[in-house]
C-alpha cells in the first residue's frame, strides 16, 4: 500500500500509458476525452438540430466507459488512497504565487484562493469559469481533440496535426503562465 501512495517513477507510468495506447491502436480505437462530448450530445438527441452530432453514440459507449473510470478512479485516488503531504515546489514559484495573492501555497494540491466555494461563486470566479470553459469547449473542438488527445493518442499514431496541436497547447500554457495569469490574479 505504500508503494501506492507514492508518486510513480517515469519508467512505471511511461510503459503502462504505452501500454493502454498499444492496445487501444490494436482494437482500432482511439482515446480522447473531448470526444465524449459528442457522445453525450448525441444522446440527448442533439443530432435532430445540428449535423455534427447525427451518429450512432453506441459505436462509441467504449469511450464513456473510460470517462465514468476516470471519475471513478478520481474519487478513489482523492478519498481513498490520497497521502496529505505539502507539496514541494520551487522557492521561487511559491515567492512568485505569493506576490499574485496565494497565501497557501503547496499546502494543498488545489489553492483555496482559487477552489474554493467562496471564489467559486464569487464574481470574479463565475467569469472566469463561464470564459475558459467556453474558451475551451470551443478550442478542443476547433483543435479536433484536447491535450490528452493530440498528446497521447495523437503523437502515439504519428499523426502531424496532433504534433503541430501539442506545440501550440505548450505555447498557450506558457503565454497563460507568464502573460495572462498575473493579470487575471
Amino acid at each position: 500500500m505504500e508503494y501506492i501512495l507514492q508518486p510513480w517513477p517515469w519508467y512505471v507510468s511511461g510503459p503502462l500509458i504505452a501500454l493502454v495506447m498499444f492496445i487501444l491502436i490494436y482494437f482500432g480505437k482511439k482515446l480522447g476525452m473531448s470526444s465524449n462530448l459528442e457522445t453525450f450530445c448525441a444522446m440527448c438527441s442533439a443530432g435532430k438540430k445540428a449535423q455534427l452530432f447525427n451518429f450512432n453514440w453506441r459505436d462509441k459507449k467504449w469511450n464513456l466507459i473510460v470517462v465514468l473510470g476516470a471519475v471513478i478512479g478520481g474519487f478513489i485516488a482523492r478519498f481513498l488512497l490520497s497521502n496529505p503531504i505539502n507539496i514541494d515546489l520551487n522557492p521561487k514559484t511559491v515567492g512568485h504565487l505569493q506576490q499574485l495573492g496565494f497565501n497557501k501555497v503547496g499546502k494543498s494540491l488545489l489553492p483555496p484562493e482559487i477552489y474554493s466555494w467562496d471564489y467559486v461563486l464569487s464574481i470574479k470566479g463565475l467569469a472566469i469559469l463561464i470564459v475558459g470553459g467556453f474558451l475551451i469547449g470551443f478550442g478542443t473542438r476547433y483543435a479536433g481533440g484536447c491535450t490528452s488527445g493530440h498528446a497521447i493518442s495523437g503523437l502515439s499514431g504519428l499523426q502531424l496535426p496532433s504534433l503541430i496541436a501539442t506545440i501550440c497547447f505548450f505555447i498557450g500554457g506558457l503565454v497563460m503562465v507568464h502573460f495572462l495569469f498575473p493579470l487575471i490574479f
